[in-house]
């Protein structure tokens, strides 16, 4: 049985205040696949390329087949932006980046 220890808690640029608890191992790897395939210059990348780019980097053992990536992907993308880590472009389709 997971204790609560094994929680992180996450915020929310879109719902400034707002945090969860979020399973750590899970967030953890996630945020480090996403810091390693995002760019620091624009004009970044869509979601739909980060999300590419991070499956083959995640744990099989918490993803297996990239089930639930998608949802923790935006989860982590989300935190990091509250936390000033990344950025969006101001483009559609939206684009992240690194901040510098």
């Amino acid at each position: 049985m997971r204790s609560d220890d094994d929680k992180i808690t996450i915020e929310n640029i879109n719902t400034p205040g707002r945090v969860e608890r979020v399973d750590q191992a899970k967030y953890l790897a996630v945020k480090e696949a996403l810091i390693s395939v995002l760019p620091r210059t624009s004009p970044g990348m869509t979601g739909a390329e980060v999300k590419t780019a991070i499956l083959p980097l995640l744990p099989q053992a918490l993803f297996p087949e990239g089930a639930k990536a998608g949802w923790w992907l935006k989860a982590t993308q989300l935190d990091l932006e509250a936390k000033g880590l990344i950025q969006r472009e101001n483009t559609k389709p939206l684009r992240l980046r690194r901040s510098t």
